[in-house]
């Protein structure tokens, strides 16, 4: 049996006297790829928030590999072995593209601030980018600045910067938005590569990607997980498409 990497157990988080989290239970096992699905104001996002340190639960457990996160910073989560991308890209735009990269890479390879030390002397660092930028296909981008790339290769860029640090559980929020087609069957094929060997916990909107990647899909409404399940069993389910699609049924 794999062995569970993110365990939430009854999480709730309230805002003034609004309940947006309901009493969430979730596990992801090593190596399975989730995919968190729901309609907008579900509170696919908060809860996210939750899991990245980005807010702290109003009450619930949290546990990373059985130790608790809730309530950690989301630097002091990172280094307990999660990494998570953003809806909108978050990159440093006058940096170039290996620079973005080795930025992230520093902290992992134990350098520390030294205002001596040049980077371009970091061959473990300059090796690792070299690596990493191979993987995201972005190797013929590596000297432009990251404002200039298009829109889906930034996107490329900060799911680079997100494995850079060799973290074992990915967060990837809405990967595919705004592409096209063919933009996101690349993005696809990359979330595919990159996530080999990790576990993975998405949110997506796009249906085809969520039933291409997911090994299971939870489905959020009104900050309760309604169902979690197979990929073939989530499009069978009666509540699931009244609830998320309303009648008219899966596209």
């Amino acid at each position: 049996m794999s062995a569970t990497v993110l365990a939430l157990k009854d999480v709730h988080k309230k805002v003034a006297n609004s309940a947006i989290i309901c009493g969430v239970d979730l596990q992801l096992q090593q190596g399975e790829r989730l995919a968190l699905i729901g309609p907008n104001g579900a509170g696919k996002t908060t809860l996210f928030n939750l899991i990245s340190g980005r807010a702290a639960p109003s009450s619930g457990e949290i546990l990373l590999h059985g130790r608790s996160i809730a309530g950690l910073t989301p630097f002091q989560v990172n280094r307990r072995g999660l990494a998570r991308s953003f809806q909108v890209s978050n990159i440093f735009p006058q940096l170039s593209v290996q620079e973005n990269l080795r930025v992230a890479l520093l902290w992992p390879l134990a350098y520390r601030y030294a205002f001596w030390r040049r980077l371009s002397g970091l061959h473990d660092a300059s090796r690792n980018t070299a690596q990493v930028l191979e993987q995201i296909g972005l190797s013929s981008c590596r000297d432009a600045l990251a404002g200039s790339l298009s829109y889906a290769q930034q996107r490329a860029l900060e799911i680079g910067i997100t494995i850079a640090g060799g973290t074992d559980l990915l967060l990837l929020d809405e990967p595919t938005a705004g592409m096209s087609r063919d933009e996101s069957a690349a993005a696809v094929a990359l979330i595919r590569r990159i996530s080999s060997g990790k576990t993975l916990l998405m949110v997506e909107h796009d249906m085809n990607v969520v039933f291409e990647l997911a090994d299971r899909i939870a489905v959020l409404v009104d900050g309760q997980i309604i169902a979690c399940d197979t990929p073939a069993a989530i499009r069978r389910n009666a509540a699931v498409q009244a609830a998320y699609l309303g009648e008219g049924g899966w596209p």
